[in-house]
C-alpha cells in the first residue's frame, strides 16, 4: 500500500519552494551556471578507440523528456529500454540485435560501481537502475563491442556508466505531479564541509499507473557523498539506499484481449509485484602522481535483496492453485578496482595502462511456487559464493601526429561454490579466460577519424547453471554449461565533422558467441543456448544549426542468427532495426525543452521466421520555462500520439481459467496511454 503523508506533503512542498525561491536568487545570483554550448562545429575532441562511443552530458539529460529512469540509457544509440511487468523491477533492454533481457550482455555502473547482477534470482545479468535518481548524473559515457581493457563481465555487446556529481551546485526541490497518481519529490543540498563538500539527496515516487489494479509504486532512494578535489587528487565517499514495493500487471495473452474478456489495462493474477531494497557504501581515489602519472582506485560494499512473483503461464501447470512462483534473491557483494596509468616519454609517445578488479558475491537465491504470495513448495534454494578477479593491460602508440593503436589484454578468473537443496546440483568450479584486443585509428585529414577493432569478451553463466545435474521440477538429467562465454567481435567505423555544424559517426560490426543467453518467457528466467553470430550497422549523427537548438539521430540494423541449428535459427526477440530522432532546445527567450521519436522494430519471437512482434513508435515531449533564474516550470506530454503499441512482445504457452489446455499465444505488454506530467523546480 501507498505510504500516508506524501500527498499532504504536496502544497506544503510548493509553499516552501515559492517561499525560497526569493531568498535563493540573492544567494545564488554570483553562483557560475553550467552551460551547454550549441551552435559551433563539433570539433572532434579526445582519444576514444572506436566510433560508438561518446559522452552525454547534464544539460543533455535535462532537456530530453523521460518517463522512466531507464529511458536515461536510451541516450545510448541504438538502445531501447522497455517494461513488462510494472516500474518495480528492472527493464528490458535491445541494442545490436540483442534482447539484453535486464541486462546480459551490456554492463552497467555507477561511479566505478557495477550494477549487473550474477547468478541471480531472475536472470543472468539483472541490471535494475531504478535506484539511480536522475537530478544528480552529471555524465553518461558509453561504449559497444568488447574492445575495452577494463571492459569485464556483460561487456560484450556494450557497456555505459553512469557518473554522479561531487556536489549540487545549488540547493533543489523538483515537485511533479501527473495523471494516474503520478507523484514525485526530490531534493537536494549540498554543503562546505572541511575541503569538499556533503550532498544530502533524496527522491520519493508514487504511482499507481492506468493499469485497472493499481500497482501501488512507492519508491524511495537517498544519497549522501562527501567529495573532495585538488589538482592532485580527487575522492569521495558515497552511501545509497533505495526501497521500493510495488503490485504488477504482467504482459497478458492476446486471444483475451481480442476475445474482449480483457482489457489492455487487465491482469490474469492480481496477486503479482514484488519488493527490492539496496544499500551501498562506495569510495573513489584518483591520484595524480605527477605529470606523467595517474593512480586510480575504488571499493564498494552492497547489500541487495529482492522478491519477485509473476505467473507468466496463468494454469498451465496447476490448474487449481495457479502458476505463481516467487524468485528471491539476497546477496552481499564486495570489490575493489585499481589502474595505474603512465605517459612513457620515449620516441614514439606511449601510454601504459595496467588494472586489477576483484569482485566477490555471497548469494542466497531461490525458487518457489506460490499462491498469492504464499509460498507452498521450494523449488530450489542455493547459496552460492562466487568471485570474479581480472588483470588487464594496455598499450597505446601515437605512432604519428595521424596514426594511434590500443592493444590490450584482459586475463579474468571465475571462480564459485554452489551448495544446493538438492544435494546432485551442488558443486564448484572456476574457469579461467584470456581476452585479447587490438584498435587502430587514423585520422587522414582534420575532422575525420577512422577506426578498426577486433577483441574478444565474455558474459559469465549463472553458477548453478554449471554444476546443475537435474532438473529441480522434472528430475530429469540436464546438461550443464560452460563458466564464461566468449563473445568474439570485429568492427569499422568513422567519425566526421566535416559537414559544418554536425558530427556523424558510422560503425559496421559483426560478432559471434560461443553461448546464446535468451529470455525464457514462460519461466521468468534466461536460458544458455547454442552458439550465435551478428552483423550489422549503427549510424548516429549531431546537428546544432543555431546557439540554442540540437537536433540528434540514429539507426541501426542487425541480423542475429543461431549457429549449428539447422533452418530454425532466429534469436527469439532479437529486434533488427531500431531508430530514434530528437531535438532539443535550450534557453530561447526562457523557453527550454525537448522532442523524443522512438522506434522499435519488429522480432522474431521464437527460432522459426514466424510469428513476430509488431513495432512500436513513440513520441515524448517536454516544454521548460524559467520564471527566474531559481524557478521553473516543467511540462511533459509522454507517448504524445496516444500510441496503442506493445512495449514488449513474447510467444508462449500458456492456460487461462476455462481452457482445456495450454494454448501457444503472443503476450504483450502495452504501452502506457498518453499522460501528463507536471514539475516545478526550485533551487535555493
Amino acid at each position: 500500500m501507498k505510504q500516508p503523508g506524501l500527498s499532504q506533503s504536496l502544497a506544503a512542498a510548493i509553499t516552501l519552494i515559492l517561499a525560497s525561491n526569493s531568498i535563493a536568487e540573492e544567494t545564488n545570483a554570483d553562483r557560475p551556471q553550467e552551460i551547454l554550448v550549441f551552435g559551433s562545429d563539433f570539433n572532434l575532441s579526445g582519444t576514444p578507440v572506436t566510433a560508438a562511443e561518446g559522452i552525454v552530458y547534464d544539460k543533455q539529460l535535462e532537456l530530453r523528456p523521460v518517463s522512466r529512469t531507464a529511458e536515461l540509457l536510451e541516450f545510448v544509440p541504438g538502445l531501447i529500454a522497455t517494461q513488462h511487468s510494472g516500474e518495480g523491477k528492472a527493464n528490458q533492454y535491445f541494442v545490436r540485435g540483442f534482447n539484453l533481457d535486464h541486462g546480459t550482455d551490456f554492463a552497467l555502473r555507477l561511479d566505478d560501481m557495477p550494477i549487473n547482477m550474477p547468478t541471480h534470482g531472475h536472470g543472468q545479468g539483472y541490471a535494475d537502475i531504478n535506484f539511480i535518481i536522475p537530478e544528480l548524473v552529471d555524465r553518461l559515457t558509453y561504449r559497444k563491442g568488447p574492445y575495452y581493457a577494463d571492459g569485464g563481465d556483460f561487456a560484450t555487446a556494450g557497456s555505459a556508466g553512469f557518473r554522479y556529481a561531487g556536489s549540487l551546485e545549488q540547493g533543489t526541490m523538483n515537485l511533479t505531479l501527473g495523471e494516474n497518481d503520478y507523484q514525485r519529490l526530490f531534493l537536494g543540498e549540498s554543503f562546505d564541509v572541511f575541503a569538499g563538500q556533503l550532498t544530502f539527496a533524496g527522491a520519493i515516487t508514487q504511482y499507481g499507473g492506468p493499469w485497472q489494479r493499481d500497482q501501488n509504486l512507492d519508491k524511495r532512494k537517498a544519497v549522501v557523498k562527501y567529495h573532495e578535489a585538488s589538482p592532485e587528487r580527487e575522492w569521495s565517499l558515497t552511501g545509497m539506499t533505495y526501497l521500493n514495493d510495488w503490485d504488477a500487471t504482467d504482459q497478458i495473452p492476446l486471444r483475451a484481449v481480442e476475445k474482449g474478456s480483457l482489457s489492455r489495462w487487465g491482469n490474469i493474477d492480481p496477486t503479482v509485484g514484488g519488493d527490492s531494497r539496496r544499500n551501498s557504501l562506495s569510495f573513489a581515489w584518483q591520484e595524480n602522481l605527477g605529470a606523467d602519472d595517474q593512480w586510480n582506485f575504488s571499493a564498494y560494499l552492497m547489500d541487495y535483496t529482492l522478491d519477485l512473483f509473476s505467473n507468466f503461464t496463468y494454469f498451465a501447470n496447476d490448474p487449481v492453485r495457479g502458476d505463481q512462483f516467487q524468485q528471491a534473491d539476497d546477496r552481499r557483494v564486495a570489490g575493489f578496482e585499481t589502474e595505474y596509468r603512465r605517459n612513457l616519454q620515449t620516441r614514439i609517445p606511449t601510454e601504459i595502462t595496467v588494472g586489477f578488479q576483484n569482485r566477490y558475491d555471497d548469494i542466497d537465491v531461490g525458487l518457489y511456487q506460490t499462491e498469492q504470495r504464499e509460498i507452498y513448495n521450494t523449488v530450489r534454494a542455493d547459496n552460492v559464493e562466487q568471485s570474479l578477479n581480472s588483470l588487464y593491460a594496455s598499450v597505446q602508440h601515437q605512432w604519428t601526429d595521424r596514426f594511434r593503436s590500443v592493444a590490450s589484454v584482459r586475463a579474468d578468473h571465475y571462480d564459485f561454490d554452489v551448495a544446493a537443496n538438492i544435494a546432485v546440483n551442488s558443486g564448484s568450479g572456476d574457469d579461467t579466460l584470456f581476452s585479447p584486443k587490438l584498435n587502430l585509428v587514423f585520422s587522414p585529414m582534420d575532422g575525420l577519424e577512422t577506426f578498426l577493432s577486433a577483441g574478444q569478451g565474455f558474459h559469465s553463466n549463472d553458477a548453478r547453471g554449471t554444476v546443475i545435474s537435474i532438473d529441480p521440477v522434472t528430475g530429469d538429467a540436464i546438461d550443464s554449461v560452460d563458466p564464461l562465454a566468449t563473445a568474439r567481435s570485429y568492427e569499422a567505423g568513422f567519425r566526421t565533422s566535416l559537414i559544418p555544424k554536425t558530427q556523424l559517426a558510422v560503425t559496421a560490426f559483426t560478432m559471434r558467441l560461443s553461448s546464446e543467453l535468451i529470455y525464457v518467457g514462460d519461466a521468468g528466467n534466461t536460458e544458455a543456448v547454442a552458439p550465435s553470430k551478428r552483423k550489422g550497422f549503427e549510424i548516429n549523427g549531431l546537428y546544432s544549426p543555431t546557439e540554442w537548438l540540437l537536433f540528434d539521430a540514429d539507426v541501426s540494423y542487425t541480423k542475429a542468427r543461431l549457429r549449428g541449428v539447422g533452418v530454425d535459427n532466429r534469436i527469439g526477440n532479437a529486434v533488427e532495426r531500431t531508430a530514434s530522432m530528437g531535438m532539443i532546445v535550450d534557453d530561447l527567450n526562457n523557453w527550454s525543452g525537448g522532442i523524443r521519436l522512438r522506434y522499435l522494430g519488429e522480432a522474431p519471437l521464437t527460432e522459426a521466421r514466424l510469428p513476430r512482434s509488431e513495432s512500436t513508435f513513440l513520441m515524448n515531449a517536454q516544454t521548460t520555462y524559467q520564471f527566474t533564474p531559481n524557478l521553473s516550470l516543467t511540462l511533459e506530454l509522454l507517448n504524445v500520439l496516444d500510441s496503442d503499441d506493445r512495449d514488449i512482445t513474447y510467444f508462449y504457452e500458456s492456460q487461462l481459467p476455462g481452457e482445456a489446455a495450454p494454448v501457444e499465444d503472443i503476450h504483450f505488454h502495452p504501452v502506457e496511454p498518453r499522460s501528463v506530467r507536471m514539475s516545478i523546480q526550485a533551487r535555493f
